[in-house]
């Protein structure tokens, strides 16, 4: 995965900021040696060496991961109840003298939206507690207020009630958002970088089809244990998931930036199998190394030193990259089941196309994987983006045709929409917006770059439903056509704007975005950051750098 600076041409990169930050601190020249040959082991380390070596940063990483299940299952759960019946006589209006109920489109939203401001407030203070108390902490914390807040949805009578656990909720699933990748990114070696990163967006799939398999169980019963029942479910994984954290080992990063280094050495220890001493020294100091670089480069570990130098553009980038996972038509899934309804499907067979569409997520992920291996980051965006603007042309196209064939012909291509989302920007994004920003600055930029996701996914949880319910916009299957447009237009910014990030190290890219290199020369620029310490530098220095 990572051995590929062989094959890159060589691109003219200005090696004197690299001579300067030697000469400005003895601490990295210190560092170099032992750095170095961790960062060949990495370049050099397969996919399968990876694992054999990391089985158990795979483990804890999964675990972790896991977490994203919870919010995957609520926001799918409430969308979806759009479309079932009990929940819209409960908390819905009449409509057509009492012959049918709908919840107003202002309401859908609210509950969308709801869950969105929460998570923007969770997000904020992750980038806190986590840079301030560690990521396993803070992950137990969180789980263990999600365990009281369910009741507010549980026993929730009104809508207005459900409105506040749905905001209340999302503050620790914003945390699930953005902790879980930080946490994959930092304790795996850049061959299973890609894979831990994007295993999140698996988990939301899961989470997606466990909510719509509920649905579907339930719905032939017509009291109000019909919906009681889905939200109760959602006790089922904090409590489990606490257990389990509570044995994880600290992130090595994490702990290498607060310099509790023993403890850095600890961690890596238990993330790994049989390394040797010598190889958690090595392990430890390119760590240390790329710290001391960033440190260099770019001190602080702000909100504001995101906008700062070289880090604007990376925050861009990670903002960006998320929200046009949220920008290219993705909220049709998220709203499939009512989506499929009001395209003219019955009840029961919008909600078996949406568990087919959860399903292909799923499998979307897997295949992702094996794209991954032969593709780039940049490449998968780019060429996902241009499938998935023309199916969603598809979409709109076939919804001017008023008939059966054609509501069926919608479903479908809204599967197919899934299937290439899901091997594309709905996975890969997930591994871009961990690996661009720096070490230093990684939860607060993924925290933004996720807050930027969540507006995006505000303004859609006020358009779609406004788009696609009957007493309103009524657009039915024309939406697609306004998602292709704004698909086109983040297509474009792919790629004048979108680096490839694919078998760097984060010290590489420290350099690469120093150097300010075009971001489609990123992939084939041969970088060697080690070949930079002068030979007359002084032993007296870094005998006082030790």
């Amino acid at each position: 995965m990572a051995g590929n600076n062989d094959a890159r041409s060589q691109v003219d990169i200005d090696n004197s900021v690299l001579h300067t930050l030697v000469q400005s601190n003895p601490k990295i020249a210190v560092l170099q040696s032992e750095a170095k040959v961790a960062t060949e082991a990495e370049h050099g380390m397969t996919v399968r060496d990876a694992v054999k070596r990391y089985p158990k940063a795979v483990a804890w990483s999964i675990l972790f991961s896991t977490a994203i299940i919870m919010e995957g299952y609520d926001i799918v759960l409430v969308s979806a109840f759009f479309a079932y019946p009990s929940f819209q006589k409960k908390f819905g209006e009449s409509v057509d003298n009492g012959a049918t109920y709908q919840v107003p489109a202002p309401w859908q939203s609210g509950l969308s939206n709801g869950a969105r401001v929460g998570e923007i407030i969770g997000l904020f203070i992750n980038g806190i507690l986590a840079e301030t108390f560690g990521m396993k902490r803070t992950m137990i914390g969180t789980l263990v207020l999600l365990c009281g807040l369910i009741f507010i949805s549980f026993f929730a009578q009104n809508i207005q009630t459900l409105l506040a656990a749905e905001i209340l909720m999302g503050i620790p699933w914003g945390v699930f958002q953005t902790l879980t990748t930080s946490y994959a990114a930092e304790v795996c070696p850049v061959a299973l970088r890609g894979y831990l990163t994007t295993y999140v967006n698996m988990m939301w799939g899961v989470g997606q089809l466990l909510a719509t398999g509920v649905l579907r169980a339930l719905l032939s019963r017509t009291d109000e244990w019909s919906y009681r029942i889905p939200f109760a479910l959602q006790w089922i994984w904090p409590v489990p998931l606490i257990v389990g954290i509570v044995f994880a080992p600290e992130s090595p990063w994490w702990l290498v930036r607060k310099e509790r280094f023993e403890e850095a050495r600890k961690s890596l220890r238990r993330l790994t199998s049989a390394a040797s001493d010598n190889e958690l020294d090595n392990t430890i100091s390119m760590l240390r190394h790329s710290d001391a670089i960033e440190k260099e480069l770019s001190a602080g570990t702000s909100y504001v030193d995101c906008f700062k130098g070289t880090n604007l553009r990376r925050t861009e980038i990670a903002c960006i990259a998320w929200v046009i996972q949220a920008a290219s038509g993705a909220s049709l899934m998220g709203y499939s089941a009512y989506f499929f309804e009001q395209a003219g499907l019955p009840t029961t067979i919008a909600f078996d196309f949406s568990m087919a569409l959860y399903s292909i997520a799923i499998v979307g992920v897997f295949i992702s994987w094996w794209v991954m291996t032969y593709l780039g980051r940049r490449t998968i965006y780019i060429g996902g983006l241009s499938m998935l603007f023309l199916v969603l042309m598809g979409v709109g196209f076939s919804s001017l045709a008023h008939n059966t064939s054609a509501n069926y012909a919608t479903g479908i291509l809204l599967l197919v929409f899934t299937l290439f989302y899901d091997i594309t920007i709905g996975t890969v994004c997930y591994s871009i917006v961990a690996e661009i920003p720096s070490s230093r600055l990684r939860t607060k930029t993924i925290v933004l770059a996720r807050i930027a996701y969540n507006i995006q996914g505000t303004i859609n949880g006020v358009i779609t439903p406004d788009m696609i319910n009957p007493t309103y916009w009524n657009w039915k299957g024309k939406a697609g056509f306004f998602w292709a447009g704004l698909c086109f237009i983040c297509f474009v910014w792919s790629y004048f704007r979108l680096p490839e990030p694919r078998g760097r190290t984060y010290a590489e890219l420290d350099i690469l975005f120093e150097q300010k290199v075009s971001a489609r020369k990123f992939g084939s620029t041969a970088l060697d950051i080690f070949d930079n310490v002068p030979d007359s530098f002084e032993e007296k220095r870094i005998e006082e750098a030790i």
